[in-house]
């Protein structure tokens, strides 16, 4: 019975780690990516759209960000939003194109950013503690209902337990390589 509890609760753990994924994908580096901007909210025509819908997003260097948008009146919009997100970035329109030339980190924002990242673990840490809690309690009201046995509810607390660490390491080496990427 604890079995089926937990492998309910990985699925959700797993989509944790995912969200955090992504969520460090945006944290800037020195190397341009894609993902620092694709998701930016763009106003067009009374809609909103994420900047990849609009937009061929590119990375010509390492340094650089090149956003093609795929019709030349979504330009004044994009510079809109990238400016309303500007992140420490200056875009500037190059023909039919935007630029974004990143700049180098300064030790102010690398410290900046490695509070960030403890920021975004800490959340990850707190949402799987709160899975955690939810399928101990499952699991201890299906052991008062006398649907299970003491030694299962035990056994399932310690099985529980191994797959929260194994999550928990997860999310840690996660940061751990990105505050890595950023201090270098």
């Amino acid at each position: 019975m604890y079995k089926e509890i937990i492998e309910k609760t990985k699925p959700e753990l797993e989509k944790v780690v995912s969200f955090l994924s992504k969520e460090l994908q945006k944290v800037r580096t020195e190397r341009a990516s894609p993902s620092l901007v694709e998701g930016i909210s763009v106003d067009y025509f009374g809609q909103t759209f994420p900047l990849r819908q609009l937009a061929a997003i590119s990375t010509p260097s390492s340094r650089e960000l090149l956003i093609q948008p795929w019709d030349k009146s979504y330009t004044e919009e994009i510079m809109k939003a990238l400016s309303k997100n500007s992140m420490g970035l200056t875009p500037t329109v190059d023909k039919d194109a935007i630029r974004i030339k990143l700049p180098s980190l300064s030790e102010e924002f690398r410290k900046d950013l490695v509070r960030l990242l403890s920021e975004k673990q800490e959340q990850s840490r707190r949402t799987i503690r709160k899975w955690r809690d939810e399928a101990w309690r499952e699991i201890q009201r299906e052991c008062k209902d006398g649907k299970m046995s003491e030694d299962d509810k035990f056994k399932g607390k310690d099985k529980l337990q191994e797959l929260i660490e194994e999550f928990t390491d997860k999310v840690e080496e996660m940061v751990k390589a990105k505050k890595k990427e950023i201090e270098n």
